[in-house]
């Protein structure tokens, strides 16, 4: 059964068919968009009484829906400034160094640090680093939040394939998080430089930040970048950063010895928006 996914996820017309979702997720028809939420709630077990708004039948659309606002009480936010708080709800892939510019996939497989942050320039400042990757199912709540204060300083979107990342492709398809369409925003923070790289992903019908809105769809064919430098943009650790409109993975890197994560969180374990995973080092 394994091999037959990974078979559909090389033949099937991914890009189309998240085109298709985009337009699917913001339908607003009652009977539609109703049929879909009911549907992912039951089949997912989505846990409503954490939404702002409990009601299903209250979303205008499906995309609504999906990127629900949580209850201000809904998570114990963390506001230490020696910690990292993490960014999402979800469950780790990995949570490991960046040794010899690679990072770890799954067993025997691997991807490329200057690949996955597009060729940058600014991708030596996370050699030797420390990453953590987090996986985002349908039932997550798909708002992403600052992990720590941070400037902007630089946003980038790579083009590219949009596999599945689920478990099974991670431990499938080469440098997966390296080959998908991603959208990477750069900060510097008080733990020094930080990276958010924003995981596409088949269904994935668009990413979207504060700053700057929807940055897919349009999909492009060549690498596009802003520059922030010049135009100062500070955000509080728990702000929103950016939210999933349908849900994937993000990997977040930091620069060599300056996070130590938590010794209690390992790969498999659920994670929520606001614990704590690391402590900065002074």
């Amino acid at each position: 059964m394994d091999k037959l996914f990974i078979l559909l996820q090389h033949i099937l017309p991914k890009h189309s068919l998240s085109a298709l979702m985009h337009k699917l997720a913001r339908c607003k028809t009652p009977w539609v968009k109703q049929f879909i939420i009911n549907t992912v709630i039951k089949r997912f077990g989505v846990n409503m009484s954490e939404a702002a708004q409990p009601d299903p039948e209250a979303y205008e659309s499906f995309n609504a829906f999906f990127t629900r606002q949580l209850r201000e009480d809904a998570r114990p936010l963390e506001h230490d400034d020696t910690t990292i708080a993490c960014p999402v709800d979800g469950t780790i892939s990995q949570m490991d160094s960046i040794e010899n510019g690679e990072l770890f996939q799954a067993k025997g497989k691997s991807f490329n640090l200057s690949a996955l942050l597009g060729n940058d320039s600014l991708s030596s400042e996370f050699e030797d680093g420390q990453f953590t990757t987090v996986y985002l199912s349908p039932k997550d709540y798909h708002r992403i939040h600052f992990p720590v204060d941070g400037t902007l300083k630089k946003m980038v979107h790579v083009p590219g394939e949009l596999f599945s990342v689920n478990q099974t492709t991670v431990e499938a398809i080469d440098e997966l998080f390296a080959r998908n369409e991603r959208v990477i925003a750069f900060f510097d923070t008080p733990a020094g430089p930080m990276a958010m790289v924003m995981v596409g992903a088949i269904f994935v019908s668009s990413i979207e930040t504060v700053w700057y809105g929807e940055v897919t769809p349009p999909r492009h064919n060549q690498i596009r970048q802003w520059q922030y430098s010049d135009n100062k943009q500070q955000y509080k650790k728990n702000d929103e950063m950016a939210r999933f409109n349908m849900g994937s993975t993000i990997v977040m890197l930091y620069g060599k010895d300056k996070v130590t994560w938590a010794e209690n969180l390992a790969a498999g374990d659920a994670v929520q928006y606001g614990q704590v995973i690391a402590k900065i080092n002074k």
